[in-house]
Parts: C-alpha cells; structure tokens; sequence
C-alpha cells in the first residue's frame, strides 16, 4: 500500500510495468511485435539499493520523435546508440524518490534525468539526476518540456544557431510540436516575423492564436511546398529551424536568403524508413549560392549552455512570455499509442505520459 506522497511503502516488493524493445523495425512504425510491456518485481528494501543509486517512482516521462530513431536496428545508431532488445528502453522523466543510497538526495526528493527506464518503479544511478522544487511556480511537466529536450532544442536552434535579428523571417517546420511551439516564441521574442507549417486546420489556428505566430499553413492542404512558400515568403526565409526534413527543406532551398542560416533538429519524415527508400533533397547547390549555413546539432554538444538556457526560459515563463501545451496521456500502458501519435500528427504540444497520481 501507498502511503502519503507514494514515498513510505508497507510492502517489501511492488510489482512495476515497463516496456521493453523485443525486436527492431527497420521499416514503418513499430507495432506491439517490436515493442511490448512486461511486469517486474522491485524490491523495497535498504538492501535492494547499491550505492549512488536510488529507487524511484516515475510521475511524468517524455515522448520524443528521437526514440523511433533508437529502435531500427542500424548500427551505430543515428543520435544515440540503438536501444537493447528486451531490456527497459529509457526516457527523460520526473521521478519521485523512494530510497536513496546517495547523501545528495533523499526519499520524497522529485528529480529529473533523461536516463530513466520507461517503467513505473525504477532502482537506477544518481549520476544524472537533477534535484528540482515543486514549490518553484513550473509544473512538473515542465520540467520535460519546457526545460526538457524539446525547450533546449528549440534554444540552441533558434538562440544559438539560428540567432535571428529583429525583423528576420523565420520558418519553423512540425511548429504544434513539442520543440516547434517552443522554437516559435522564442523567435518572436527576437522580433522576428514567424510562420510556421503544421499538419491540421486546428493546429493552425493552435500556433496563431495561442503561441503567437504571424502566420502558419497545413501542409497536408498544400499540393506544392514550393507555391506554399512563395505565397508566405515573398521576401525569403533567414532561418529555417528544420524537424522533418524530405521535401520540405527542398522547398526551403529555394527560398533562402543569403545568409541564411538552417539548423537541423531533425528529419521525423523520414526516421520511419530506411535512408535508401527515403527522398532525397535535389538542390543543394543552392546552399553555396547563397552561402547557407546548414547545420545539425546534438545537444550534447552544448551541455555547457544548458544553466544559461534553464535560466532564460524560467524567466519567459514566469513571465508568460512563452506558454506551454502538453498532451497528457495517462498510464505506462499508453506509451505505444502516445508514441505514434507524434508521427501520425494526431499530437498538439509535447506528447507525456503521467504514470502515478503526483
């Protein structure tokens, strides 16, 4: 039984639910052949704790577009290494503590770390835990969102990278998304004039009316990208923060400025196909013409900015400046269907799943 807050447990053993990657799809989206949640026994005791570990009850775990990338079985990985058949697959979390063999952090502590196993119980390393208040005015889900990956992304890409100036037109691509709602703000807050492309009429109306952008299209409505974007580019694109890749930043390409400046976050059209199937982009060339910086980006690579960013979001929020949206699935027995509804489009904001009751 659960006491207050889940930490003090009467029970020496918990049984949790964690989903586990029994085979690779190369192709296509993963179904429940790939993908399957098993039961486990945690044990709740002292005992069950080694050192610079913790056992931790998992309240909100985020859903990424990267994950997909981390199941088709390619070597070496494409952002970080494949996942391991039949062992937890992991994600970025809030957990809250129910042991600790760490004198850093202590039970009923809520930390977040991007490691966590995609489970309700977990007894894993402290190394990349980060203590956080819940009585600071952000909501845990913010936490995975906001100063999350998809918050930090949207940084680096537009502060970082992209570093608009005021009156600079700017594009973001799958803008409803988790990293796009993000990316746009921030690029208002430059100054710049912002048009994002999203896949349905609402969404549309979602980016315009509730994150502030100039302009937006669905994509799914337009028979030609590069028509599209002449009619809400006539001046050209400086900054193109790219999420899917494929025909779009073609499309791109053709509208640039000099000077331009694309930072690649990534390419969600084409991670469920294998890259030989996929589209490739024709127009490159136009990258020297007009002496385009186009540039991937992990943000591994940029550690070193992350306080700064923490700080500088902290303050919008706080400030209302930038506004989150999240869609909250409830349940760890949900994280197929959340999963794909990033990629079906069916998701407006960043995709979570709440495990417990806070």
């Amino acid at each position: 039984m659960e006491k207050e807050k889940g930490v003090d447990f009467e029970e020496e053993m918990v049984e949790s639910r964690e989903w586990v990657l029994s085979k690779y799809a190369a192709n296509g989206f993963p179904t429940s052949d790939h993908l399957q949640m098993r039961t486990t026994r945690v044990i709740i005791t002292e005992d069950s704790v080694p050192e610079g570990h913790a056992m931790v009850q998992l309240l909100y775990i985020s859903v990424d577009p990267y994950m997909r990338t981390r199941m088709n079985g390619l070597q070496g990985g494409l952002y970080f290494p494949q996942y391991e058949l039949n062992q937890a697959i992991t994600a970025m979390a809030v957990g809250r503590l129910i042991k600790s063999k760490d004198p850093n952090y202590q039970a009923a502590d809520i930390v977040v770390s991007p490691f966590f196993p995609l489970a309700e119980y977990c007894v894993t390393p402290t190394t990349y835990f980060r203590k956080i208040d819940p009585d600071a005015g952000i909501s845990l889900p913010d936490y995975i969102s906001a100063f999350g990956l998809p918050g930090f992304s949207a940084w680096i890409g537009i502060e970082v990278l992209g570093n608009p100036k005021p009156g600079e037109n700017v594009f973001i691509s799958a803008a409803a998304g988790g990293v796009g709602m993000y990316a746009g703000q921030l690029a208002k807050l430059k100054g710049c004039r912002v048009v994002g492309s999203t896949g349905s009429d609402d969404k549309v109306k979602l980016l315009k009316e509730e994150f502030g952008y100039d302009d937006a299209f669905n994509y799914k409505k337009e028979k030609d990208f590069d028509d599209a974007l002449s009619k809400y580019f006539p001046n050209g694109i400086d900054v193109y923060l790219d999420n899917v890749g494929g025909e779009m930043l073609e499309a791109v390409l053709n509208h640039v400025n000099n000077k331009a400046r694309i930072p690649v976050c990534g390419a969600i059209s084409q991670y469920n196909q294998v890259w030989n199937e996929s589209k490739g982009v024709r127009n490159l060339l136009n990258i020297v013409g007009k002496e385009v910086r186009m540039e991937g980006f992990l943000l591994a690579s940029y550690l070193n900015r992350f306080g700064e960013f923490v700080m500088a979001m902290e303050s919008h929020l706080k400030q209302g400046k930038i506004v989150s949206k999240h869609k909250i699935y409830y349940g760890i027995e949900t994280f197929l269907e959340s999963l794909e509804s990033i990629f079906s489009g069916s998701n407006a904001g960043k995709v979570l799943i709440q495990v417990c009751k806070q």
